[in-house]
């Protein structure tokens, strides 16, 4: 690559990592992971750089390149042996942000209980809020496709949010 196109990649990559890493985030979960998928993201950009030819245009680009590494990796987590149990101590958060971080854990519960896939529909749709036919063209199907599945996600998501609102009801918290 020449020193123009590796010029314009680096600044291509300041500028938007940052909107990167939260998206990441709400695709994964957890930093950690947000911060590998985002450098993948950028690894994959940076080798077909030269060939795209609106580098002030590359957002939507750039989300599907990130969903597709996202839905691949997680295809492969299925075929690995180790199995990770448990996670690693996070330090108390501050009294006053309980409530929110506390809602935002529930949240990051229930959308792990979707597939990839779903998780992946319902980021682009209502993250992203981006339109039925634009997801559909990221995620490589139809827009009914999009319109049942993300339907089914957020079914699975409400009644995983009732159960727990139930359980917590029960229990007196």
């Amino acid at each position: 690559m020449d020193e123009a196109h590796e010029e314009g990649f680096a600044q291509y990559v300041v500028s938007a990592r940052p909107a990167l890493r939260r998206n990441a985030f709400v695709l994964v979960g957890d930093w950690s992971a947000a911060d590998d998928l985002v450098q993948q993201t950028l690894i994959a950009l940076y080798r077909c750089w030269e060939r795209l030819e609106r580098h002030d245009a590359l957002s939507g680009y750039t989300r599907t390149v990130m969903v597709r590494i996202y839905i691949d990796e997680r295809r492969k987590l299925r075929w690995t042996r180790e199995q990770l149990q448990g996670s690693l101590p996070e330090p108390e958060p501050d009294p006053g942000d309980v409530t929110r971080v506390g809602d935002r854990l529930v949240l990051l519960e229930a959308l792990s209980t979707l597939s990839a896939r779903q998780r992946s529909l319902v980021y682009l749709r209502y993250w992203e809020d981006l339109s039925i036919d634009e997801v559909a063209q990221i995620m490589g199907c139809s827009s009914a496709t999009v319109r049942s599945s993300t339907s089914r996600a957020m079914r699975i998501l409400r009644e995983y949010l009732n159960r727990l609102g139930a359980t917590a009801g029960a229990d007196g918290t």
